[in-house]
Formats: C-alpha cells, sequence, structure tokens
C-alpha cells in the first residue's frame, strides 16, 4: 500500500482574471434570494437562515503539535474563549426532518496578529459542516444551484439537465441527494467538517471537529428537533470535541482549488472545543443568542496565517460581505 506523503507548503492558488465581475454577480443573486426571504420570513442570512442554538465556551490549543501544525492560533497551547451557533443549512426555517445541510460555527475570541482583510485581527472564525467536501468544485455551480433551488425543484431538475447533460445531471442529483439525505445523528455526536482549505502559515489545511465519546450516544428522535437534542445534553454535562487539521500533501491529492475532492491525508488533533454545562433557556443565553444573531461568522474573519484558500473560498469573501452589509449586521 503506498504510504501518503507528508504536509507540503508547495501549494497554489490560480485566480482567473474574471473573478473579481463573476464574484459580483454571485453576490449579487445570493443577496436578491436573501432579501426575497427576509420579506417572508425576517431578516437572517442567505444562507443557514435558521439558528438552532447557541453556546459559549473555550479553545484549547494543546503542546507538543507537529511543526506544519504549529501556526497561528496553534502557535503555542493556550485556552480562548469561543462562541457557537448552531444552524440549518436552507434558504428557509424548514423543519428539522427536512434534509438539509447542517452547519456549527464557532468564533474564537482573544487572537492577536495580522486579519486575513487587512489591519489586526480580533476574532477567528471557523465554519464547518456534516459533509467533508464541498458539493461543487467552484462557486459558479454552487450558486447556479441554489438560485435553481429557491425556485422550486421542477426548475432545479430542469437547471441540472441544461448545465450537467443526461448522463451527468444523473450523477450530480445523485451526489446532492447523498449529502442531503446522508446520516446525521446530532451537532454532538457527529464530525463536522470545514470543507474547504485555508492556510496554517506556509502550510494548507482542512479542519475538522471530532466529538468526544464522552457527549453520548446519537438519540433516535435527535432529527425531530436538533436544538432539543445538543441543549439538552448540555444542560446534564459539558460537551467535548477534538479540533483536528488535515494537511496539503500535493496538487493532485489535496487539490487547493477543486472544492468537491475530499482529501486523504491524515487529521492530526491540535485543539480541544469545550463547552461547559448551561442552560439554553437562561436569561444569559437568550441575551447570547440575540448577540449571534445580530452578528455574522465568516472564514475571512481571521489571522492572516488561517485566510481560506481556494475559488469557493475567494467568492465568500465577496459573498459573505455583502449579505452582512444587507442584513445591517456590520459594515466591514
Amino acid at each position: 500500500m503506498p504510504r501518503t506523503p507528508g504536509p507540503s507548503t508547495a501549494w497554489t492558488e490560480h485566480v482567473a482574471p474574471d473573478e473579481a465581475e463573476r464574484f459580483e454577480r454571485h453576490a449579487g443573486l445570493l443577496t436578491q434570494l436573501q432579501a426575497e426571504r427576509s420579506g417572508r420570513w425576517g431578516r437572517g442570512r442567505a444562507l443557514h437562515r435558521k439558528a438552532l442554538a447557541v453556546a459559549h465556551g473555550s479553545l484549547e490549543v494543546l503542546d507538543g503539535l507537529p511543526g506544519f501544525a504549529r501556526h497561528g492560533l496553534f502557535a503555542e497551547p493556550r485556552d480562548y474563549e469561543v462562541h457557537v451557533r448552531l444552524s440549518n443549512g436552507g434558504l428557509d426555517p424548514a423543519a428539522d426532518s427536512v434534509p438539509d445541510v447542517r452547519g456549527l460555527s464557532f468564533r474564537v475570541f482573544g487572537v492577536r496578529g495580522e486579519s486575513a482583510l487587512g489591519g489586526p485581527a480580533v476574532t477567528q472564525d471557523f465554519t464547518l459542516i456534516n459533509q467533508e467536501s464541498f458539493a461543487f468544485a467552484r462557486s459558479d455551480e454552487f450558486v447556479a444551484f441554489v438560485v435553481a433551488a429557491s425556485q422550486g425543484n421542477s426548475a432545479l431538475f430542469r437547471h441540472v439537465l441544461a448545465r450537467y447533460g443526461v448522463l451527468g445531471a444523473s450523477r450530480q442529483l445523485g451526489r446532492m441527494a447523498w449529502g442531503l439525505h446522508r446520516p446525521f445523528s446530532g451537532f454532538a455526536t457527529e464530525p463536522l467538517y470545514s470543507a474547504l482549505p485555508m492556510a496554517n502559515g506556509p502550510y494548507a489545511v482542512r479542519v475538522r471537529l471530532l466529538p468526544s465519546g464522552a457527549n453520548g450516544k446519537p438519540a433516535p428522535r435527535a432529527r425531530r428537533d436538533w436544538a432539543a437534542d445538543f441543549c439538552g445534553r448540555l444542560a446534564r454535562l459539558p460537551l467535548h470535541w477534538d479540533l483536528q487539521l488535515q494537511y496539503f500533501a500535493s496538487e493532485a491529492l489535496t487539490p487547493i482549488e477543486d472544492a468537491s475532492v475530499s482529501w486523504p491525508t491524515p487529521y492530526t488533533t491540535v485543539a480541544r472545543l469545550m463547552l461547559p454545562v448551561q442552560d439554553a433557556a437562561s436569561q444569559e443565553a437568550q441575551a447570547l443568542a440575540r448577540a449571534i444573531e445580530a452578528d455574522s461568522f465568516d472564514p475571512w474573519q481571521a489571522l492572516a496565517e488561517h485566510r481560506p484558500l481556494g475559488e469557493v473560498q475567494r467568492a465568500r469573501r465577496i459573498a459573505y460581505h455583502a449579505s452582512r452589509r444587507h442584513r445591517g449586521s456590520d459594515t466591514r
């Protein structure tokens, strides 16, 4: 069996000359959908509109990490304050039983260094989903899919057929169906992934949260109410996850620009996300929920040493900024 190559700094990004124009068009389409949904449901995000739960806790960066991992946030052992938001991924606040992408975002406070957006960094944001790779290779495919899906199943089927052809449509629909319908046991018991790369100093990595076995076993009825499952556990016991990095090895194995490829390289635990016992119904928790909903999580709100990488990540920079401005959460 061939040996997996080790971490490499030989990654590159390939920026197309028309990216800025395309990304502005993408942002305009998503903002239009956001405005339509906000007229129906009230002010909210374009995607991951339905918040499920929030929590506070800490991130403990571990000692003795390998050289490729010891950069930025992970350069030295330290504890950081953390805020967490759980969400469903869709445009609409559908019932939890409806197939969807599930998201966990968390913000790390107290970081020090240059920001990926320029100036000093004040936070490091991570956005994770329950899929190890992105469903689409590039942002164009993703935005076209979201726009078509917003118009109903018939429009979505016509779009996929026109874009991929008969054989390609079958493969793409199958892949998307698997992504939406794949088993998900709950946020306390299921791995979650960045699905997209970021820098880690001179290296490139993807991120995974791996739940501790001490979080408990999956509950058969959790899919009826993800928040109740998560908050019920957190009311009884602290919840823990290992934060792990998966390194870039080569363009052939771990491409930066193709977001649809799952990387085969191993994961290394670099930190632990720890949430203490807390009551989601308390006044403190409700105030935290209001503050988090008024703010935004963005992988570009990051240290320069952890700047997002790849075409989809570059598109997110423009789209997230437009979404924040539409909601009025900030003017960055």
